[in-house]
């Protein structure tokens, strides 16, 4: 099995993002699933979250025959209250059930890992706090990847302000679970450069339709495609004139592109993706660069020094830029699996190879702060104008972190 730092070549691949069952050994069974539970967030303020089925009717979908393109979100938001409301899913009932019974990541057999137990620190369908609009921060997961991953940073954004809408891209991330509980896979293998372009280009044009929709939110209207009732004040809550992405993997590259092609995103962040189709061609937002500000976050050794489609995107941009190191960080480092596979291992005795290859050996708390303080710095400095001087050089609060200049 590889792991990618880039563009994953499948869905098996992608979706065994983190390790091979390989020589496991598993205490526990279909009659004791092992549970997990997720870092609370740390700011200020408790987190409402919703979902959202957006139809975009203009675009059919490049990987089914005939269908318009459809897309799940799900909406982070600052909370006016969230007493009396329940807490949101980790993964909804279909999306756990298909990820169990695909082996769970590549971590388990399947009914070994309970992932249907875990809840977030959202409140479902909470009012949002809409004293004021609030900066949004759009993220895309992986190639392959559930936005279920990305789950651990959107609340954390989200209880320092943000409105953060993480995305899943149907037919490609996966599995993706609508109203009803119909539940999509990845239709295409996605092997070779032509398809992975396909991938990013068909990624681009879902962000730019997410912006679109939350701008019929923002002026009292409902996007959800079944018209079901969203909670109070979100609309309201939206400032669409400070908007921000940040993404993992492919979702990084997404991130790249949607900012060279819509001006209405105001700042970027990749973490750990590769700027490419394949090993000679480049995405065109590392042939010309950025004119907004842009921060690479890499796992080890993974800069923009040793990384040439990096190195193009910083020769050629404009705007303010920051190269980031996870030092002993994994490619799976910036997604829940930092969290979710020491917590397996304690049960299910992964391979230490194997982790090593997934989320590296950097420890799994101090690499969760530290990503906990740049990402709101970064978005602190740039769409609120409150200059933040960690993103100034290394800090002795982070050892882990690398400044790559």
């Amino acid at each position: 099995m590889r792991i990618h730092t880039g563009l994953t070549t499948s869905a098996a691949l992608a979706l065994s993002l983190i390790v091979g069952v390989g020589t496991a050994a598993s205490a526990a069974g279909p009659a004791d699933p092992v549970r997990f539970e997720l870092p609370a967030p740390t700011g200020r303020q408790p987190v409402g979250v919703t979902e959202l089925h957006l139809v975009d009717r203009a675009r059919t979908d490049p990987w089914v025959t005939g269908g318009e393109r459809e897309l799940m979100v799900s909406v982070w938001y600052p909370a006016r209250s969230v007493s009396g409301y329940p807490r949101q899913p980790h993964m909804p009932p279909g999306t756990a059930r298909a990820v169990d019974e695909s082996g769970s990541f590549g971590l388990a057999a399947p009914g070994e890992v309970d992932w249907a137990a875990t809840r977030t620190d959202a409140a479902t369908a909470a009012p949002a706090d809409d004293h004021a609009p609030r900066p949004v921060v759009l993220y895309s997961p992986g190639l392959g990847s559930t936005r279920s991953l990305g789950t651990s940073t959107a609340e954390e954004l989200a209880s320092r302000g943000y409105v953060v809408v993480t995305m899943d891209h149907t037919h490609e991330t996966s599995p993706v679970e609508f109203p009803g509980g119909r539940v999509e896979l990845q239709k295409d293998p996605l092997t070779g450069p032509g398809k992975r372009k396909q991938a990013i280009e068909t990624r681009v044009g879902d962000t730019r339709f997410v912006l679109d929709q939350l701008a019929v939110l923002r002026d009292g209207g409902n996007p959800d495609a079944a018209g079901r009732r969203l909670p109070r004040g979100l609309g309201k809550a939206l400032d669409l004139t400070r908007v921000g992405m940040y993404g993992h993997s492919a979702g990084g590259i997404t991130a790249a592109e949607a900012m060279r092609v819509d001006a209405r995103i105001d700042a970027g962040i990749d973490m750990d993706g590769t700027l490419k189709y394949s090993g000679t061609e480049f995405v065109p937002a590392a042939v010309e660069g950025l004119n907004r500000p842009f921060m690479l976050m890499g796992k080890a050794n993974q800069t923009h020094l040793n990384q040439p489609s990096w190195q193009s995107l910083w020769d050629h941009s404009t705007g303010w830029q920051r190269d980031l190191s996870l030092e002993r960080g994994g490619h799976f480092s910036y997604t829940d699996a930092q969290t979710i596979v020491p917590a397996l291992d304690e049960r299910l005795d992964i391979p230490a190879q194997r982790r090593e290859q997934v989320i590296g050996t950097v420890d799994a708390g101090r690499s969760t702060a530290a990503q906990r303080a740049y990402l709101p710095a970064f978005f602190d400095q740039h769409l609120r104008g409150r200059p933040r001087d960690l993103l100034d050089g290394p800090s002795p609060s982070h050892p882990d972190v690398r400044f790559v200049q």
